[in-house]
């Protein structure tokens, strides 16, 4: 690579392609105790998280992410790659079913076809791009090329000689696969997406790589990696894998396809031998990547073309196999507790918010509905709760469930009581969450509470996992009285 006139030929061709920069999470699901969708997308709007990646297409989280504007990217899971490269119509089922059925409500932006398909299930890469080119024709015979992408993550360990980047290349061993995958990346004007891992790249250097380099933290000029090739300055491992996968694609005579990363974080948690899993690293490496990301700054080969990524992942999965580290990639646990705070107060909105000061008093799980009925009666009446918004064609009637309608009036209460000690209770059938149970329409931040005072009524509800019993609530006459009373002065 000479210097600044390469620079410049690489930097042009994405022009057309570079499309909004953004952060993203993906979700995986091997949890044991796998919140509902509903709770999921709550907490995704909380955290005000606009993009996701899901390891599969689940109808249910499919269906909760729809009118949220969040864009999803969904996957064709690996033990599916077979029947659909070798089926034309087979992929036209998938799509139908996974695509054209949500699209446009729920706003599918991508689909995944398989997963590190080259390192995870080798003897299956002779139908990849097969089954990525029928996905395609499937979205064409839809007229939605333009509007979804197709592509597949690789691992990066498909890139050998990664430093200096400019002299990366993919194994040659897999060019069958790669150069006519690239070619329909190409041509469809979609990603090559790829997984960093430096948390790996790192230990796996026995101390060649310092851990503030792979951490993003700023190093002394000194410090930093210098590619001989091109006397480009390298700050982080990130980076240098990104400029190591652009190298290899132009090894191919590829040098217009943007690099989309797919999967990128750090564990909070490992074994005794894994004494750099931690919360602070966990913490360090994720802040710097949103910050990094969301700066725009590019990477020393492309300053100035962002790179977008999915971090790696919303919930811890504790039913991962393997190593600690890999039940703990999570930034949240599954009752959406945060594992550790992001220190991001200088890069916008999108997880920058310290849910741990943001708490809600929400149903138990498994309460005898007697018990609730009776705390949600107490709550809309000796409580002085105004459930009005509860009634049918109100913002918090869906879903019409006794769980549901005593979370929003046990989560009002709490407030009420400006959440002292002992005001989320009701003999034991309320719980203190930190996750943001909105629903639907019903929706509300914490800031709509101002000295015990409810400024807006739209309180998010918990949906829980009998919502569909399509069991019609009643409040007790007396209350119903009563907040009808409230609804009929509040519209006046």
């Amino acid at each position: 690579m000479a210097f600044l006139l390469f620079l410049l030929l690489f930097i042009v061709p994405f022009a057309s392609a570079q499309e909004e920069v953004f952060v993203g999470v993906n979700i995986g699901t091997d949890l044991s105790d796998f919140p509902h969708p509903t709770q999921v997308v709550a907490l995704l709007k909380a955290q005000q998280i606009r993009h996701v990646r899901l390891y599969n297409a689940d109808r249910g989280m499919l269906l909760a992410l729809a009118n949220t504007g969040v864009k999803v990217t969904i996957t064709v899971p690996n033990e599916e790659l077979v029947g659909i490269g070798q089926s034309n119509s087979t992929a036209a089922n998938w799509v139908s079913q996974n695509v054209v059925a949500h699209y446009p409500a729920t706003n599918i932006a991508a689909i995944c076809v398989g997963s590190e398909v080259l390192t995870a299930l080798p003897n299956v890469a002779a139908v990849l791009v097969d089954a990525l080119k029928f996905i395609h024709s499937a979205l064409v015979a839809s007229n939605l090329e333009s509007k979804v992408k197709v592509s597949t993550p690789l691992a990066s360990s498909i890139i050998l000689d990664s430093f200096p980047p400019s002299q990366a290349f993919f194994n040659r061993s897999w060019n069958p696969v790669i150069v006519p995958l690239l070619k329909f990346l190409q041509s469809t004007d979609s990603y090559f997406m790829l997984n960093v891992y430096p948390y790996f790249d790192y230990i796996q250097s026995n101390g060649v790589i310092p851990l503030d380099y792979a951490l993003f933290k700023p190093l002394p000029s000194n410090k930093e990696a210098v590619d001989a090739n091109t006397l480009l300055h390298y700050t982080n491992v990130f980076d240098a894998m990104v400029d190591a996968a652009y190298s290899a694609m132009a090894d191919l005579n590829i040098t217009n396809v943007p690099v989309l990363v797919t999967e990128s974080g750090w564990p909070s948690k490992g074994d005794l031998n894994e004494p750099d899993a931690n919360p602070d690293n966990a913490d360090t490496y994720n802040s710097n990547l949103i910050r990094h990301v969301l700066n725009k700054t590019g990477t020393p080969k492309h300053p100035g073309v962002g790179v977008s990524a999915f971090i790696y992942e919303l919930y811890n999965e504790d039913m991962k196999p393997g190593p600690v580290s890999e039940k703990n990639w999570g930034l949240f646990s599954s009752d959406g507790v945060p594992v550790y705070v992001l220190q991001l107060s200088d890069s916008g909105s999108v997880l920058a918010n310290d849910t741990m000061n943001q708490t809600y008093c929400a149903a138990r799980e498994g309460t005898d509905e007697r018990m609730l009925q009776a705390a949600l009666d107490w709550a809309c009446g000796p409580g002085k709760v105004d459930c009005s918004p509860l009634f049918q064609g109100q913002a918090c009637y869906e879903p019409d469930t006794v769980f549901s309608h005593a979370t929003y009036a046990f989560d009002a209460y709490y407030h009420q009581m400006g959440r002292a000690p002992g005001s989320c209770d009701f003999n034991g059938a309320a719980t203190i969450t930190t996750t943001n149970p909105s629903h639907g329409s019903c929706i509300f931040l914490e800031s709509n509470y101002r000295n015990g005072t409810l400024l807006n009524t739209t309180i998010p509800v918990s949906d829980s996992r009998s919502s569909g019993s399509g069991r019609k609530f009643k409040f007790s006459p007396a209350y119903i009285v009563i907040a009808a009373a409230l609804l009929q002065i509040a519209q006046m």
